[in-house]
């Protein structure tokens, strides 16, 4: 497909100018920051549907969760590539979640350099509650979309968008 340089129409944010002339990237790069910023993703202590937990927190307990209602554990490591951490945080974040009480770790039987991660009763009711909040969340996003071709449009484009990052990031690692 070919790249063109051809500003497209940009909507203002509230209280905001348009400036139409602004190159695709940037414009992508502005309304994705706009988005992680409006929608509260910088904050460290509450997730954007106001659990009081940080985001990569709350996206490790549903991880958990969902590995759980299939029967499975987790390791550290299909936890750090499914929330895109390192293993180093990924680390600091288990040894919290255990601190806390909400999940255990333990070596796996086949592989002593592997930990197995699963949901204590507690951390399974925190990960319900998160979910829970985060569809409400979702379900009055879409809700405020004025159409439903608007929410169709919107949502074929995050799962574009989702494929190209996917994409980038298959090709940053064979380089």
């Amino acid at each position: 497909m070919k790249r063109t340089s051809r500003p497209l129409p940009r909507e203002s944010p509230p209280g905001g100018t348009s400036n139409s002339s602004i190159e695709p990237a940037e414009q992508l790069r502005a309304s994705i920051q706009r988005f992680v910023r409006s929608f509260g993703l910088l904050a460290t202590d509450q997730t954007p549907c106001g659990t009081p937990i940080s985001a990569s927190y709350a996206h490790a307990l549903v991880v958990l969760l969902e590995r759980g209602q299939l029967g499975e554990r987790a390791t550290q490591q299909e936890l750090g590539e499914a929330l895109g951490i390192d293993k180093s945080n990924v680390a600091r974040l288990c040894a919290k979640l255990q601190r806390a009480g909400h999940a255990t770790q333990q070596r796996s039987a086949s592989d002593g350099r592997a930990r197995l991660l699963a949901l204590t009763p507690s951390g399974r009711r925190l990960a319900e509650r998160v979910q829970a909040a985060s569809r409400d969340r979702f379900a009055q996003l879409l809700e405020a979309l004025p159409t439903d071709e608007t929410r169709r449009a919107v949502l074929t484009s995050l799962e574009a968008l989702n494929r190209a990052i996917h994409a980038t990031h298959l090709l940053e690692k064979s380089k």
